[in-house]
């Protein structure tokens, strides 16, 4: 009974050593940014800076969670996206929910973002 406990230990152990593995091999900068306290600005700098790669939908849920209005959707990305808009930030992006990425961000409140830039 004491070698289970000890084998569970270990695997536990291992599995939170390893836990951030796959998001570093998709986008270490997702990592490095919730490993430290970043200002509303510096979140969305680095979502602007992340647009169109993996993990971006991801990171404007965490630093954005309930905080996102949606404003309107147009045609871009894998058929459509929605415009989600920020209030207390007076930032709109533009998110597809296929590949889960941020494809544009706007300042102030973006009904529809310019074709080229959602595409």
């Amino acid at each position: 009974m004491k070698l289970t406990s000890v084998l569970l230990g270990v695997t536990l152990a291992g599995l939170v050593t390893v836990w951030d593995a796959p998001l570093k091999a998709v986008n270490p900068t997702l990592v490095q940014a919730s490993a430290q306290e970043m200002t509303a600005q510096q979140k969305i700098e680095l979502i602007a800076n992340n647009k169109g790669q993996i993990g971006s939908g991801d990171q404007l849920r965490r630093f954005f969670f309930g905080d996102l209005q949606p404003i309107g959707i147009q045609p871009g990305g894998a058929g459509m996206v929605v415009n989600l808009y920020n209030e207390s930030n007076d930032v709109t992006f533009s998110y597809c929910s296929h590949f889960d990425v941020v494809v544009a961000v706007g300042k102030g409140k973006v009904a529809q973002f310019p074709a080229e830039e959602v595409k």
